[in-house]
């Protein structure tokens, strides 16, 4: 169940007919179970790369080796549910043969079972974003993907999220990709970090995290977030910003 992936190059070209990088030699390889989280500035290409990983986008330079026959979760940025169907029933759209009290159990986990009629015009953002994740998870993925699923949310509400994924990937040992610009939320979740630079992207730096995220305590976090700084003001000094 091991992820490869190899991005040489990814370009567009813009309307006066110009190519421009986005990803350059892109490289990493994630083992079944593991979490990697990418840090990257906003327009640095995270979403992009996620894009070509999920299968998404044919239009570059490498290749990419998924999990052999496992079933993809992704969520996007955007909760992305559809308004005319309740909570229950978008995640059933997606997870059609989920057992019943599979399905009840992972609602709980998202403190979702009281909104299970509602339909999304009446969600928070917060609760939208659960029923994203709710859809991804019930799928029962062997490979999980999440492009920046905790934006937008106040703190307190972002850290409750947090702990809800970590729970939820802990409970079914899935290997998973995440992107956020939030070191905070990269440290508690992963257990690789990846340090992106900006456009074209590529990786300046990999963080191993070998303790288990409900150990980690406060002064580990900090000391995580140090190297982190260390690292990336060293790279912005040689032209690169995170």
């Amino acid at each position: 169940m091991q992820l490869e992936v190899e991005i040489a190059r990814k370009a567009f070209t813009n309307a006066a007919g110009e190519r421009h990088d986005v990803l350059v030699d892109l490289k990493f390889v994630l083992g079944a179970g593991e979490v990697g989280v990418f840090v990257g500035p906003s327009g640095c290409g995270k979403s992009t790369m996620l894009k070509i990983i999920a299968g998404l986008d044919q239009d570059y330079q490498g290749r990419v080796v998924r999990p052999a026959d496992a079933r993809i979760g992704m969520v996007f940025q955007e909760p992305r549910l559809l308004p005319w169907r309740s909570v229950e029933e978008n995640v059933r759209l997606a997870a059609p043969r989920a057992d019943d009290v599979a399905l009840s159990a992972l609602f709980t986990v998202l403190e979702l079972n009281a909104h299970r009629s509602h339909f999304p015009g009446e969600l928070s953002l917060g609760l939208a974003r659960r029923v994203a994740l709710a859809r991804a998870f019930a799928v029962e993925p062997g490979f999980l993907i999440l492009d920046e699923p905790l934006t937008s949310l106040d703190d307190a509400l972002a850290m409750r999220l947090r702990d809800q994924i970590a729970t939820l990937v802990d409970s079914q040992s899935v290997t998973t990709l995440l992107v956020t610009h939030d070191v905070d939320d990269a440290i508690r979740l992963g257990d690789r970090v990846f340090l992106l630079s900006s456009r074209p992207a590529r990786i300046l730096a990999e963080l191993p995290i070998r303790t288990p995220r409900k150990a980690r305590g406060e002064a580990e976090i900090a000391a995580i977030k140090a190297e982190i700084a260390r690292r990336t003001n060293g790279d912005s000094a040689n032209g690169d910003a995170l």
